[in-house]
């Protein structure tokens, strides 16, 4: 019987070792034995390059939402496909930026420690200090994320919110991701930052029915001043407006006044005036400080980064971003 007993025992340490493994949990330095210098290599790398174009943060902060929305944040939206049935290959993803970045840190850090640092942790790092090197809100990033396998197209399409998105829906497409409606004004803040085609709101001018109108939500002036000045046609697809007008290179809280004005530039912005929370959340940060908005925001985005990610032996650490292990 002892001899049972005992074996039981390390039979239950077994498995106990093993979902330990594979439930491991994000924290903060993971790296600080096995690279030590990874996130100083980023942070570097970021900051000397954020600083010539700073028009890349905005980028790299949407990156962070449109991976941690489709299968976590796990790098999946930076994985190619020979047949373009990825992720970066869906509507939502074609104007995305920063790919080259990423890769570029990701080249450096695998010369000082080969086959350590996912290329999962790397976009949300550099996000995160690309936002700081341009005055935003520093936010603490657990890390220990491991890279995804599998990217598809139609994931993306259905799960990433659209800029035409209902209120309806951003509540559904956040809450299946475990965000709530403070979540999704903090998180939209990251309009404060960064520009938008024409061709993802010009129906809101051109043609918001079906009928050749304008869209009543959208502040009449405002949208005559962008008819005439930006998005000149319907079939304008190269213009680009700033999401946040007169102040689109700093990260404030001006874009919660846009909104209330009625100037947001997609009908998801709008959508946040249509729930008595979301307003009342919006009228909140703004009889408050941008430190108070900074710190909210912080708390949001490490929420987010935190979305069914891979740990302990999950996944794997790609030795490049674009392509799976062999």
């Amino acid at each position: 019987m002892g001899s049972q007993n005992q074996f039981r025992v390390l039979f239950l340490c077994f498995i106990a070792l093993l979902i330990g493994s594979s439930q491991a949990q994000l924290q903060q330095g993971f790296y600080a034995k096995s690279c030590p210098k990874a996130e100083k290599i980023i942070q570097d790398f970021v900051t000397q390059h954020i600083k010539n174009a700073p028009s890349l943060a905005a980028p790299l902060l949407r990156m962070v939402f449109h991976d941690c929305f489709v299968r976590g944040c796990d790098a999946s939206v930076l994985l190619n496909s020979t047949t373009n049935q990825a992720e970066k290959n869906a509507p939502p993803n074609l104007t995305l930026r920063g790919f080259n970045f990423i890769d570029s840190i990701k080249s450096l850090v695998e010369a000082e420690c080969p086959g350590v640092v996912s290329c999962a942790d790397i976009i949300i790092l550099a996000a995160r200090d690309s936002v700081v090197a341009t005055g935003g809100p520093f936010w603490n990033v657990p890390t220990g994320r491991r890279d995804g396998t599998v990217s598809n197209l139609v994931e993306a399409r259905n799960q990433i919110p659209a800029p035409t998105s209902n209120f309806s829906t951003l509540q559904t497409l956040f809450g299946n991701q475990g965000l709530d409606l403070k979540d999704l004004v903090l998180l939209s803040g990251a309009h404060t930052i960064g520009v938008s085609h024409c061709s993802s709101f010009s129906n809101r001018l051109y043609n918001f029915t079906g009928k050749l109108d304008q869209d009543p939500n959208l502040d009449s002036e405002y949208a005559t001043n962008l008819k005439t000045f930006k998005c000149k046609s319907i079939n304008d697809n190269t213009t680009i407006v700033g999401m946040d007008p007169g102040s689109r290179k700093t990260f404030d809280l001006d874009y919660y006044r846009i909104v209330l004005k009625r100037r947001g530039l997609f009908q998801s912005d709008a959508a946040l005036l249509t729930n008595s929370v979301t307003k009342s959340t919006i009228t909140q940060l703004l009889e408050g400080s941008v430190e108070n908005f900074f710190a909210e925001f912080a708390k949001a985005m490490e929420k987010m980064g935190r979305i069914n990610v891979k740990t302990g032996t999950q996944g794997e650490i790609r030795k490049h971003c674009a392509v799976v292990n062999s």
